[in-house]
């Protein structure tokens, strides 16, 4: 049976009010389809507005899938396809939702047990997936779901235990060089990817190489990532236009890679006691604002290249290869307790004309600062303390002083009153308008990702309690 719930406008917001909740969860429950063909069919009638509710239980999905063909919502009216409570309706079976041609569609709070990839294709625009649990077999070489379409939401997902090759998540598009545009990931907890292999197993990677001069205008925030040990980039980014903020990843072995294309920025995350950090390929990148402490690896590398630049024409090798870095701007970042701080790589073509300014890296083991060759480069008003050396840094392009730094309850380092970082920052034409933190950077501002304040921060290091199927 379908249940049409969607009210609109006030008329709504008065009706919804004026009944009380266990009514209302009352009427839906004995209102919810209970076998895979009456979900079929209530998918099948689905006009704007609907709400399909979906009795708790255990379902095989038949070989076919559930088909979501020609089903098209509006922006203000989708179809939403919902379990009765969150996480209570556990689909089974090689395949779940087949998408075709659909829409302004979400399917919320299901537990998905599958041996195939769930894919949104490029025929298909603005599905949601929210409040949903991804537990796929561990299949060697599945990845999990598969965005092609347009305006797609991720958020509030756990993805978790995967032992094999493949990636949680994949953003390609249409033929070999689109990508899919717009895709929101946000608030999403990726956990437990312990594929003991090379590369090929990334909780999320956006683009592909042959996709990496093509903007995405991906948003990829507020996502939490424990224990992502399948590969190095644990955002593996290999197309342009890209924004990754406000994440946390925490004891995992990668980092955030720019690996292909340009133009992405990188704000506001923490990486927090796992190994590698942050790597830069590519052109005119933004780096601001983020935190890297406790890592065994490198705080940030800038690359080198086997290409100078990735251009249309180029060979397949070519294409694969590593872009040297050139144009980034490199501000506001704090490195603090690792193996390494800023470090460069030794391929043929240096990163040339990079802005590296008003950083604070924090060391006692090798050195703060170890770049290979280089052509171009602005060194403004870094900060550098600790036993380590300075590395090879040019003279002109840091002090040394006492930070004061303070370890908060949240692990993370932040500058006290008597901190040489306060009013240090020179780098000008660069708006920094909010520190890590979330607050706001007035006069001149402080070196390092913290701007000193005694408010308490609006934005810390997530948690599992911030993100996944039961997050604001």
């Amino acid at each position: 049976m379908q249940r049409r719930t969607f009210l609109k406008g006030a008329v709504a917001g008065a009706a919804v009010a004026a009944v009380p909740l266990d009514m209302m969860l009352a009427a839906e429950a004995s209102a919810a389809v209970g076998s895979i063909a009456e979900l079929q069919s209530a998918i099948n009638r689905a006009v704007p507005g609907d709400r399909i509710v979906v009795a708790d239980g255990t379902y095989t999905v038949p070989s076919g899938g559930i088909a979501v063909s020609g089903r098209n919502g509006t922006t203000s009216a989708p179809i939403t396809i919902v379990a009765q409570t969150r996480g209570g309706v556990v689909l089974q079976g090689a395949r779940s939702f087949v998408f075709a041609n659909s829409s302004n569609v979400t399917v919320s709070g299901f537990a998905f047990r599958q041996s195939s990839t769930l894919a949104i294709p490029a025929n298909c625009s603005r599905i949601r997936l929210t409040r949903n649990d991804f537990r796929f077999a561990d299949v060697a070489g599945l990845d999990w779901v598969l965005v092609e379409g347009d305006d797609v939401k991720i958020d509030r997902n756990r993805f978790h235990d995967k032992t094999t090759e493949g990636i949680f998540v994949v953003v390609d598009g249409p033929g070999e060089t689109a990508m899919a545009q717009r895709l929101h990931i946000f608030k999403n907890h990726f956990s437990d990817h312990s594929f003991a292999g090379e590369n090929g197993g990334e909780p999320i990677r956006i683009g592909y190489s042959g996709r990496a001069l093509t903007t995405a205008d991906a948003l990829v925030e507020s996502n939490l990532f424990e224990r992502c040990d399948g590969d190095p980039e644990t955002i593996s980014v290999k197309s342009s236009g890209n924004t990754i903020r406000h994440n946390t990843i925490r004891d995992s072995l990668g980092g955030i890679v720019l690996r292909h294309g340009n133009g992405t920025t990188v704000e506001g995350n923490h990486l927090l006691g796992g190994k590698d950090g942050i790597r830069l390929y590519g052109n005119d990148h933004v780096v601001v604002n983020n935190y890297a402490g406790g890592l065994s690896g490198k705080a940030l590398v800038i690359g080198s290249g086997s290409t100078r630049d990735h251009h249309p024409g180029e060979t397949e090798d070519e294409r694969r290869g590593n872009d040297a870095c050139d144009r980034a701007v490199v501000v506001h970042n704090t490195f603090v307790g690792n193996g390494g701080g800023i470090a460069g790589e030794t391929r043929t073509y240096e990163p040339r004309n990079v802005v590296v300014a008003d950083n604070l890296v924090v060391g006692d083991a090798g050195s703060l600062v170890a770049m290979g060759r280089t052509t171009g480069f602005t060194w403004q008003s870094n900060l550098l303390w600790g036993a380590a050396g300075n590395g090879n840094i040019p003279a002109g392009g840091f002090f040394r002083a006492d930070p004061a730094l303070a370890r908060g309850a949240d692990g993370v380092y932040r500058l006290t009153a008597g901190s040489a970082a306060v009013n240090r920052a020179t780098l000008a034409g660069v708006s920094v308008p909010e520190d890590i933190d979330g607050h706001t950077r007035s006069g001149t501002r402080d070196v390092g990702a913290d701007e000193f304040s005694t408010a308490a921060p609006v934005r810390r290091p997530l948690t599992p309690a911030d993100v996944g199927p039961d997050a604001a």
